[in-house]
């Protein structure tokens, strides 16, 4: 798979728009391999091949949009799914943890999800169909796919960097 992935982003203009497109749709569908993207991208960049800084706004950009997708799907679908999967007392009630937790913890939940493959897009969806409010949510979302990308790439770049030496 690390091959495959280090081969789509070869030192080619397309490696940017690649990663963009991977981590977005990492944050909708947890089975796509964004981390891995941005890791082979940042030991692509430690190689020469891309640019560092670029592979970091990259996968903060693709972080971003895929994060307010997700977000935007939730609020979308949230009175279809509230009236098919959660009309029991059980399902109100886990709604109405969401939204308290989203509340109280939203900055800290939304950061560390993105962290959880598989949990930022529970987080993030979770809040759009909780009505947690935009503005509240893009604050967090804007330092945990800044805080993420940093990691993704620095992990690809100093592990590259190793690797050479």
């Amino acid at each position: 798979m690390f091959d495959w992935l280090v081969g789509l982003v070869s030192g080619s203009l397309v490696a940017y728009p690649v990663v963009i497109v991977v981590v977005a749709l990492d944050a909708v569908l947890p089975v796509m391999p964004g981390e891995t993207a941005v890791i082979a991208a940042g030991v692509l960049a430690a190689d020469g091949a891309l640019l560092v800084v670029a592979v970091l706004l990259a996968a903060w950009g693709g972080a971003l949009l895929g994060d307010n997708v997700s977000y935007g799907l939730g609020a979308r679908f949230q009175r279809p799914l509230r009236r098919r999967l959660f009309a029991g007392d059980r399902s109100r009630r886990m709604l109405s943890w969401a939204r308290r937790a989203l509340d109280e913890r939203g900055w800290q939940m939304i950061v560390a999800a993105r962290f959880i493959p598989g949990g930022r897009t529970a987080v993030t969806f979770a809040a759009g169909m909780v009505g947690h409010r935009w503005r509240r949510f893009i604050a967090a979302d804007l330092a945990g796919t800044l805080l993420w990308a940093v990691y993704a790439t620095a992990l690809g770049y100093v592990g590259g960097e190793t690797f050479q030496r």
